[in-house]
């Protein structure tokens, strides 16, 4: 059965915090910022203990840890600057701290997925003074440059450099590495369409896969492509874990796209649930960039400006957004019988 989880991107999580998630039915949480674990400032990894008395905390509340965030891969390294080479050192170790711990999935950020530029971002107005996250290609009249060729296949390089590294200790770990679809999704960016499959041409081991972003892909290529894609990656079981938000319009079609509510979309949410459930998926859906309501405290990150990327405390958009996520799933069941 499928399960509902809430990104955090502190370690340091209140009593209140965990208290709320339990009132709402969170099932688990989902570390997005791996520089937030004990241990990664001082050894650049997480520290085996501190994670093991967080999740026995989690635990107390009824709820587990889902994924977590190995340490960052960063320019220096995809430039390739001496001394670097630590960093992908650095996210061995924490896969194995985290395969110890019991912790099944794991995601590795890198520099350099996202082109910049390319869109204008814009405050987007919704039902009743709701705000979300809007981007635009028409409003951008100076664009930069892209990458060349030759500039990508380089960037590519590095990145099987740190998988060839990362794959194999994390079979070893019982640890799924799962990547996020590059956003935005512009054209010819390392994780859009093309480049996120190939990720499992090139290591097809049954490890590697994805956080699966339905709003991502949709800002690429609308609900068709959506659907399309958990049945695709669905049936080689490859989906690791769904970032379950909406949105309105897509770049293709309407030369750019805002987030909205779930309910408030282009997309029918229960059309994605049960193509999920047709492919057999039994892992959580993550509520993340969910638009800012009334009262809301968001965590806020520059890249993404107007977005609530993740849980903080007395966050009313997130607590919409778990309970319709359960009635989904409720209905899901009574669909089925």
């Amino acid at each position: 059965m499928m399960k509902v989880s809430i990104t955090a991107n502190t370690f340091e999580l209140t009593d209140g915090d965990l208290k709320q998630m339990s009132q709402l039915g969170v099932d688990c949480i989902d570390f997005g910022n791996g520089a937030s674990f004990p241990g990664v400032k001082e050894e650049g990894y997480p520290d085996l203990d501190e994670l093991l008395k967080q999740k026995r905390r989690i635990r107390s509340w009824g709820m587990d840890i889902n994924r977590v965030t190995l340490p960052d891969i960063t320019d220096s390294f995809m430039q390739g600057e001496p001394g670097s080479e630590q960093q992908v050192e650095n996210s061995v170790n924490a896969i194995k701290v985290f395969g110890e711990a019991g912790i099944k999935i794991v995601r590795q950020r890198f520099a350099g997925d996202v082109i910049h530029g390319l869109t204008t971002t814009y405050q987007a107005v919704q039902r009743g003074g709701a705000i979300s996250r809007g981007e635009s290609l028409g409003f951008t009249k100076v664009k930069p440059e892209t990458p060349t060729l030759g500039e990508a296949q380089l960037w590519r390089d590095k990145f099987r450099e740190v998988y060839k590294r990362t794959v194999p200790v994390a079979e070893d770990y019982g640890v799924k590495i799962a990547m996020h679809p590059s956003d935005t999704p512009n054209h010819d960016t390392p994780f859009g369409g093309l480049g996120l499959h190939r990720i499992i041409d090139e290591f097809p081991n049954k490890n590697v896969g994805y956080i699966y972003c339905v709003g991502t892909r949709a800002e690429e290529g609308g609900s068709s492509l959506v659907l399309d894609e958990i049945n695709h990656y669905g049936r080689k079981g490859r989906l690791f874990l769904i970032h379950f938000r909406n949105v309105r319009g897509s770049l293709p079609t309407a030369g750019g796209f805002e987030e909205a509510l779930l309910d408030d979309g282009d997309m029918n949410m229960f059309k994605i649930i049960l193509e999920l459930r047709k492919v057999g998926y039994d892992g959580c859906l993550n509520p993340d960039h969910v638009p800012l309501m009334e009262g809301d405290n968001p965590d806020m990150n520059k890249n993404w400006a107007n977005s609530n990327i993740g849980w903080s405390y007395s966050s009313i958009g997130f607590a919409y957004s778990i309970g319709y996520i359960k009635a989904l799933l409720a209905a899901l069941v009574e669909f089925e019988r």
